[in-house]
């Protein structure tokens, strides 16, 4: 049974946006050049929310110069310890309490960099989302389950989307079922009904991948509507991938028992980067904040496409593009790089 929390969908009201800025390591590198592109990165996604509401940074000290430098004088810094930039894993999902009285809370996730890569270190990341949590005033939702943020989505009516191989990846969560799983998904976010599917993009498996999270494979726009990625090209690895999430989901039902619509997101016509290898472009890692959907662009010509069916997708936003490869040579885009905080409805007055 769902507990006293429940996780709102991504277009309820928004108190604010929270982010990490790169604080080196991989994510900078040791090129100038690339440490400069992708501090321009992080820094578009969040110029580009602070037009529609609050964002808060969090920067270490050694890169505050950098981040005052490229960010809207509206992004308030706050300096921390960081490992990595991916707020959306290393940072706590928001949860509200239901009732007269509605209550914040953030789910505290034990974060072990992506089930406990080789390449990662999570030393300061793994205090994140505590630090998140005072910053932002919320009462603490502790667990024990390794889970991030970009492995789940959901429709804010209790549905929640997930792959398996996240949830029931052994250097995550070794011996765990679905049903403890989904038990503590209850417990923690409210979870009604958590629809499975078997894994994520073919790069997400990659060196520097999370080994599938669902927020650049699918997601709800609304209850009841799931947008997913789909890869038209047959030569690509995600072409079955994207074609067999779609099946899935087209023949699941939601928490209230509605079967889903679902519209594929095609994919960027480009399938390879310039080392050959397979891209992960995604238009289904989009943000949405108070009145726009910051969405990813890769210069391609299926943008256009995209844009338009986020815009019939999310009606009365305006979608805001930004150019997501940067993020994407990296190992995600802009939803990875973000967290909503929901806004809290002030209480009734007591009569």
């Amino acid at each position: 049974m769902p507990g006293i929390w429940r996780m709102p969908h991504e277009t309820a009201e928004q108190a604010r946006t929270w982010m990490a800025w790169p604080p080196g390591g991989y994510t900078l590198g040791d090129d100038p050049f690339e440490a400069e592109t992708a501090r321009r990165a992080w820094a578009a996604v969040a110029n580009a929310i602070v037009g529609f509401q609050p964002v808060s940074m969090l920067v270490t000290e050694r890169e505050r110069p950098h981040a005052a430098a490229l960010l809207s004088p509206g992004v308030e810094i706050l300096v921390t310890e960081l490992d990595d930039a991916w707020l959306r894993d290393t940072g706590p999902t928001f949860v509200v309490s239901d009732g007269p009285e509605p209550r914040l809370a953030a789910v505290d996730w034990v974060f072990n960099g992506w089930g406990a890569q080789e390449w990662a270190t999570w030393d300061a990341d793994a205090l994140v989302g505590r630090a998140v949590a005072g910053l932002a005033e919320a009462m603490i939702v502790p667990t024990r389950m390794v889970a991030e943020g970009g492995g789940l989505h959901t429709d804010g009516e209790g549905t929640f989307l997930v792959t398996e191989t996240v949830m029931l990846d052994p250097g995550r969560n070794p011996g765990w079922t679905r049903e403890r799983v989904e038990d503590e998904l209850a417990r923690t976010v409210g979870a009604e009904k958590v629809i499975w599917l078997p894994r994520g993009l073919t790069r997400d498996y990659g060196r520097f991948g999370t080994r599938g999270h669902i927020d650049i494979l699918a997601t709800f726009p609304g209850p009841g509507r799931v947008l997913v990625h789909d890869q038209r090209h047959e030569d690509h690895p995600d072409h079955e991938v994207s074609r067999h999430a779609a099946e899935t989901l087209a023949a699941a039902t939601d928490a209230r028992g509605r079967r889903l619509t679902v519209r594929g997101l095609p994919a960027p016509e480009v399938v390879k980067d310039e080392d050959g290898d397979w891209v992960d472009y995604s238009y289904v890692n989009h943000v949405v904040c108070n009145g726009a959907v910051i969405a990813c662009a890769f210069g391609d010509p299926a943008d256009k496409t995209a844009m338009d069916i986020l815009a019939h997708a999310y009606p009365g936003r305006r979608i805001v593009p930004v150019d997501a490869r940067p993020l994407f040579a990296r190992g995600g885009g802009a939803h990875c790089v973000t967290q909503q905080q929901p806004a809290i409805p002030p209480a009734p007055p007591h009569t």
